[in-house]
């Protein structure tokens, strides 16, 4: 069974060891391969951020972030980000951290969610993103620097709460 839990410090190994998995194949987050784990960590779990971890038995399998999308007159949508520890993939832990966020993010008074650069390569996330209610609103050509297949679209993807 995945439990969603907000995220500790007792949690910031496990997230580092994800997100390092996750930024190493350069194919999805627009964050540098070589990221050191103080920047990352700094960012994940910065004090603008409200930050998860999915667990199965106890073992943190991915985390995620809800923040503002935008300052001020922006605040009322949200902005997110997840990732999967590789290992867990296929195991439902994406689709239950999307679902959970978004109650949350209602929860905390958002209006809307939206994702800025969704990697149109990244066609498992674009998928998901779809079946829980997403619907793509833009698409930025040439947006991200895929670290195999060169310069890829990214896509705006957007949900009413």
């Amino acid at each position: 069974m995945i439990e969603i839990k907000k995220a500790t410090d007792q949690d910031q190994n496990a997230i580092w060891a994800i997100i390092q998995q996750v930024i190493a194949g350069g194919d999805t987050y627009a964050f540098s391969p070589d990221s050191s784990r103080e920047k990352m960590l700094d960012y994940w779990c910065g004090a603008d951020k409200h930050t998860y971890v999915a667990t199965i038995n106890d073992r943190v399998v991915g985390t995620f972030i809800l923040k503002n999308n935008q300052p001020d007159l922006g605040a009322h949508i949200a902005n997110a980000s997840y990732m999967t520890a590789p290992a867990a993939r296929g195991q439902g832990v994406g689709k239950a951290m999307g679902l959970f966020s978004l109650d949350e993010a209602r929860r905390l008074g958002y209006r809307a969610m939206q994702f800025n650069l969704v990697v149109a390569t990244n066609t498992q996330a674009v998928e998901l993103w779809q079946k829980i209610g997403f619907t793509i609103i833009g698409e930025i050509p040439e947006a991200f620097q895929h670290r195999e297949k060169g310069l890829v679209s990214a896509f705006i993807m957007h949900q009413k709460l």
